[in-house]
Formats: C-alpha cells, structure tokens, sequence
C-alpha cells in the first residue's frame, strides 16, 4: 500500500508534467494497486483466522474475493484508459517536460520491481493467492511502464503525437488480460477447482510408491482453498490385514502427500482390495 501511494504520487506528478495520456493509464493502474492491496489486507486477515464450529474448514477462501476484486479494478481501469485515450487519438496534444516526467515514472517503475519481488517471494512460501496476484499486477506494472517510457521517449524525437494515445491503447489491453487471469483463478478457486498438474502429479508420486508393494487407490479427489489444500483418496489394502496395521500404513501414507504438499488436508478411505463392493464407489459425487 505504500509503495502503491508513492507511485501514484510520481506518476500523477509525470503525467501533470507532460500531460501524456500514457503516463496517466500508469498512475491510474497504480490506484487499482492501492485499492487492490487495501483489500488484500483486509482478506488476508480473514484467510488467517483460524478454524471455527462456523467455519471447519477455515477461512482460507476469502483470499479469492481479493483477487477477483483485484481482477475487476484492473478490467475497470483499463476501460478508463481506454477512454482517454481514444478521446487524445482524435484529438492529439503536444507532451511537455517529457525528459523529467520519464525520470520519475522510471523511480516508480523500481519501486514497484523491488516490491512486486518481494510480494512474489512471499507468496510462494506462503502458498497465498493473494500475494501472488498482486505480485503479478505488480511486475506486469512494471513491464507497462517501460513500454510507456519508450513510448512517449519515441513521441519526444519523432513528434508522432499518435504515438502516445495507441500505446495507451495497448497498455490497457496488456492490463485486461491481466485483470481476465486474475478473475479466471479466483472463478476456480471458488468453485472448487482441482489442484494445479504440477501439485496433483505430487500426490500420484506418493500414491504411485505402493502400488508395487500391492497397495491400490481410487477416487482421488482434490481441491484448493486459499494457502490450504483438501485431498480425499480410497486406500485398498489386502483383506486379511488387521486393522491396526492398515492404519499404521495410511498414516504414513497421509503424512508423505502432506511432506509433498505442505498445508495439506489428506482424508483417506480404507477398503478391502479383493471385495468387489470396494470398486462400486467410483463413481460418488461425480
């Protein structure tokens, strides 16, 4: 949020002094950064709260409502830009002071690389959507701003003022296909989307590990909440083991996939492997 008012304040302040439409599409994708981080704060300390008799499951999805509002903003954002900046195409306007204006949108574009790295480190290891999404905005903030450096530079040695409003275009086409990511992510997140390839071909590593001990599973379920991932799978162990040692093997099967996926919920199932009723329940809930 810091770093999101700093740089409205440069761009904003670039933008009064050239009265570049390209350094304005800048400033305002970085009120979308202010407005997206204010609610990142604020459903990242729901997400954190801890399970309750409401909530067993915990809170860890209210993490999506921030980035597809995030999401929205940046859609919305792109439309304005869009506006003004086919308003200046038809209308085009000499750009002054350009030399101190890219000078100082270039300091924010760093602010915004050194947060947006910081943002994304974070967000790995701590498995948040969130931060992970408003590190995207950010770096992608980062790319638009070089491309509207270079831009209006190009204006200042050519005298192409057509230059200047067509890259606003761009920029707000570049922001809407961020925006439409973030909006598909949080989408799946909510509607209970499977873990990603790369997590789910964790979990059949594991499971895959036994098979040629005479170990077998089915109905591998999956889905993610947040930080958090829920996965439900059908062990089939030989029939004439006692339950004790069933267990025992299940446990450690439970605590290998949560090895592989930290923050992992793991449910298993027991079942007889030679019992024909075990393979009539594959096709639950599907």
């Amino acid at each position: 949020m810091g770093a999101a008012l700093a740089t409205i304040t440069l761009k904003g302040g670039a933008w009064l002094l050239t009265g570049s439409v390209g350094l304005l599409s800048d400033a305002l994708e970085s009120l979308v950064n202010l407005a997206g981080a204010g609610m990142a704060l604020a459903m990242l300390s729901i997400a954190e709260r801890p399970q309750d008799e409401g909530h067993a499951f915990g809170h860890g999805k209210a993490e999506y409502f921030s980035s597809g509002f995030e999401g929205l903003l940046i859609v919305l954002a792109a439309i304005a830009i869009a506006i003004t900046a086919a308003e200046r195409l038809l209308h085009p306007q000499p750009l002054a002071a350009v030399g101190v204006g890219l000078a100082i949108s270039a300091v924010a574009a760093v602010i915004n690389l050194v947060v947006g790295r910081i943002l994304l480190l974070a967000g790995r290891q701590h498995r948040s959507i969130t931060l992970e999404a408003d590190a995207h905005h950010l770096l992608t903030d980062v790319w638009t701003s070089a491309g509207v450096i270079v831009g209006v530079g190009a204006v200042s040695l050519t005298g192409w003022l057509w230059l200047d409003p067509t890259l606003a275009l761009l920029v707000a086409a570049n922001i809407v296909w961020t925006g439409w990511r973030l909006l598909q992510r949080s989408t799946n997140g909510l509607m209970d989307g499977s873990l990603p390839p790369e997590q789910h071909a964790r979990v059949l590593a594991v499971l895959d590990r036994y098979r040629s001990q005479g170990i077998d599973y089915h109905a591998l379920r999956s889905r993610e909440a947040g930080a958090r991932s829920f996965i439900s799978v059908h062990i089939l162990l030989p029939g004439t083991w006692t339950l004790a040692r069933a267990h025992d093997l299940v446990e450690v099967i439970e605590r290998e996939i949560r090895d592989a996926l930290p923050r992992a919920t793991v449910f298993t199932h027991l079942e007889p492997r030679e019992d024909p009723t075990s393979h009539q329940d594959l096709g639950l809930d599907r």
